[in-house]
């Protein structure tokens, strides 16, 4: 870019309080990425922050906007001297971002994402990391419908869980990963690639697709049109299906990198359905009562663990400040 300084001149920050990585890359300038520069920045724990975008209009839009530090015209020029690299591309992107940021990966710098996937990511990535790079695996729990450099928020980790997947990792590099996410607000939490591939096909993958699939049972359903969908959509249909308006490119990615686990929840999912539909049938009263109630218990075991709030829009999008 050419807006002064190195790879797109620096935009001022809040200043360091307890710097964590002197030099944070973050490829990819999307929601995550852009949260996470604001919660960096808010708690001081970056000393520069530099970003890359595949697209040029991307790039215009973080320097206009001072999302980072500096903005840069390559994955590798970003990712030079860096002391952290962040993979915030689609999971299906992220083989060529780690081959292309191989050669200047210095050692002792850690890489790490904030894919959705974890097995997937690490046969990708974890072969063209060099010798003596830390690799450890994040995923965030957190995130809106929203995309883009403009749709980052400081507060979207906040009293938001991140899962580690250090897979064998060198421990003061995970141990100080760990504090740069609960530095941005989360509880972090650390588990093996399969179970945390396992727990995500049941707690996000398989409902997305099903909110993407009532989605399409509505646009299909002849005797209901576009308008009235819009129009009437209760809060049901409209809270249910608000994931259905996810970037498709990154949930592609991930339906094809964690196929057997999804395709696992969702079979249990089906036989569910299939269990409902009988009693709705036989007038079965009693069983739809005690399912109802099992599962208003799980409901409510989310609201007071703190995983939902009565914020407006549930909190997923900042509050204008006065």
């Amino acid at each position: 870019m050419s807006a002064g300084g190195p790879c797109g001149g620096p935009v001022p920050g809040d200043g360091p309080v307890t710097v964590l990585y002197d030099k944070v890359a973050l490829i990819g300038l999307g929601l995550i990425a852009g949260s996470m520069s604001l919660a960096m920045r808010r708690a001081g724990l970056a000393g520069s922050i530099t970003g890359y975008a595949r697209s040029a209009e991307t790039r215009a839009v973080a320097v206009e906007i001072g999302l980072v530090d500096h903005v840069c015209d390559t994955a590798a020029e970003a990712a030079k001297d860096a002391d952290l690299v962040v993979l915030c591309v689609p999971v299906g992107a992220m083989e060529a971002m780690a081959r292309d940021i191989a050669p200047v990966l210095k050692p002792g710098c850690t890489v790490s994402d904030v894919g959705s996937v974890k097995r997937a990511v690490i046969a990708a990535v974890g072969p063209h990391i060099p010798e003596g790079v830390h690799f450890i695996p994040a995923h965030p729990l957190a995130g809106t419908e929203h995309s883009g450099p403009r749709s980052g928020f400081a507060e979207l980790f906040d009293n938001r869980w991140c899962i580690l997947v250090p897979d064998g990792a060198d421990r003061a590099a995970t141990d100080r990963l760990r504090a740069l996410w609960e530095g941005m607000g989360s509880f972090v939490e650390e588990m093996d690639a399969d179970h945390h591939d396992l727990v995500l096909a049941v707690t996000s993958h398989t409902p997305h697709l099903i909110a993407y699939t009532m989605v399409g049972v509505a646009d299909d359903l002849q005797r209901v049109t576009d308008s009235e969908v819009i129009k009437f959509s209760a809060a049901g249909f409209r809270d249910f299906t608000r994931i259905a308006a996810s970037d498709p490119t990154m949930w592609r990615d991930v339906f094809l990198t964690n196929k057997d686990a999804t395709l696992e929840i969702l079979g249990r999912f089906t036989e569910e359905l299939f269990a409902l539909q009988r009693a709705i049938r036989t007038g079965d009263g009693d069983h739809l009562h005690a399912y109802f109630t099992r599962t208003r218990a799980v409901r409510r075991g989310i609201i007071d663990a703190g995983q939902d709030t009565a914020a407006p829009n549930f909190g997923r999008t900042p509050v204008p400040k006065g």
